[in-house]
């Protein structure tokens, strides 16, 4: 089971975004967990997850929340814009999987 945890300001405009990763999922039968935060409950959550992906809106904030991951060892990056605006569920998903692979 992949363990994946998208990040905005309040956790309402990645759930489009995570809807869309999901089918994804569903369609290539990839066990996958996602789930939409608001970044006010980061540090609550985080720790849950493989990875963390950060929608635009808070990718200023990508240095501050890497260094408080980077001691469970859980990569935080920031969703490319492009997929993002266009809700390319397959990119992150692909995106998501390739960082939790490289961490391993």
């Amino acid at each position: 089971m992949f363990k994946i945890m998208l990040c905005c300001s309040a956790g309402m405009s990645t759930s489009m975004l995570v809807r869309k990763m999901l089918a994804v999922a569903e369609e290539r039968g990839t066990p996958v967990e996602i789930e939409a935060y608001g970044v006010s409950e980061f540090d609550i959550q985080f720790p849950r997850y493989q990875v963390v992906l950060l929608g635009p809106q808070v990718k200023y904030m990508l240095n501050t929340l890497s260094e408080k991951a980077a001691a469970k060892g859980i990569p935080v990056k920031a969703i490319d814009t492009m997929d993002y605006g266009m809700q390319r569920g397959d990119k992150v998903l692909d995106y998501a999987l390739s960082l939790i692979e490289a961490a391993h």
